[in-house]
């Protein structure tokens, strides 16, 4: 892999791993029509994904740091005995992430996961999952808004956001960001903390996802030559995720309308592709 190659691939995460167009959708299908599995070095994409955790932790820096702060004190409570006692809210922002994070566990557990990486290879699949993708996109921007804050909503919404992302969102074509969205709304809450809680959600799934191939990069080793490729790719993630982000909230104001279009023409060209390539 070249730097132009490590540039090309750090744009299309940046801009895939956050709006709702499925950024792991997107690097299969260019993998599978160009790059012949050059992309695959397991260092290059765990550095890309830990390049757009950094755009969200910058972005939503206030709310990190209040949910940093809410496990610490969180501990303190425990160890004190005052757990009993209201929590303000970066308690309540951490708790919430733990419930809609926890439905990704059993996912990892029962190896649904294995299934889902054996699907990256079939651009037929990925294709017909970007359409479903820009369905449900589409349809989404017909809910009723809402006012409803996450903080207001109680802790059974974050648990079925969370169960969304495992179950829909973890599939190559559908977005992980589209779908967490998508179930916020259905789940009442309004299309700007849909959005917001989203973002947040990709913390643990980036870091966590990212810890647990940590095993096969060391196994499989990398190259002193995709060292600056590297480094490359993830300064550009970093910064097309960091826009990427602001770009999606600004359009949560909107519809997503151009993502739904867009979803269903790339996944039928990917389809036609996959059958006459």
């Amino acid at each position: 892999m070249n730097i132009f190659d490590a540039v090309f691939y750090g744009i299309v995460q940046g801009i895939a791993e956050f709006l709702p167009i499925s950024s792991s959708g997107h690097l299969a299908l260019m993998q599978n029509f160009f790059s012949k599995g050059e992309s695959s070095n397991f260092a290059f994409n765990i550095a890309l994904h830990f390049a757009t955790l950094i755009s969200v932790c910058i972005v939503y820096r206030k709310d990190v740091y209040a949910i940093i702060k809410g496990f610490f004190s969180l501990v303190k409570k425990l160890f004190t005995g005052k757990i009993k006692q209201s929590l303000n809210e970066g308690e309540r922002l951490f708790l919430m992430l733990c419930i809609a994070t926890a439905p990704l566990v059993p996912v990892k557990l029962l190896g649904f996961d294995e299934y889902v990486e054996a699907l990256t290879g079939i651009s037929w699949v990925i294709g017909g999952l970007l359409i479903i993708n820009g369905v449900m996109l589409f349809v989404s921007d017909r809910l009723k808004n809402s006012n409803l804050a996450v903080k207001d909503g109680g802790y059974l919404r974050p648990l079925g956001v969370g169960v969304v992302q495992a179950i829909i969102g973890v599939m190559p074509g559908i977005s992980r960001s589209g779908s967490t969205i998508i179930g916020g709304r259905i789940l009442g809450y309004s299309r700007e903390s849909a959005v917001k809680f989203s973002f947040l959600m990709s913390i643990p799934a980036i870091l966590g996802a990212s810890v647990l191939k940590l095993p096969d990069m060391f196994s499989q080793g990398m190259g002193t030559d995709m060292i600056a490729p590297l480094l490359v790719g993830a300064a550009v993630a970093a910064v097309v995720g960091f826009f990427a982000i602001k770009l999606l909230q600004y359009l949560a104001t909107k519809n997503f309308t151009v993502f739904s279009v867009y979803c269903i023409a790339v996944g039928a060209i990917a389809i036609v592709a996959d059958i006459i390539w």
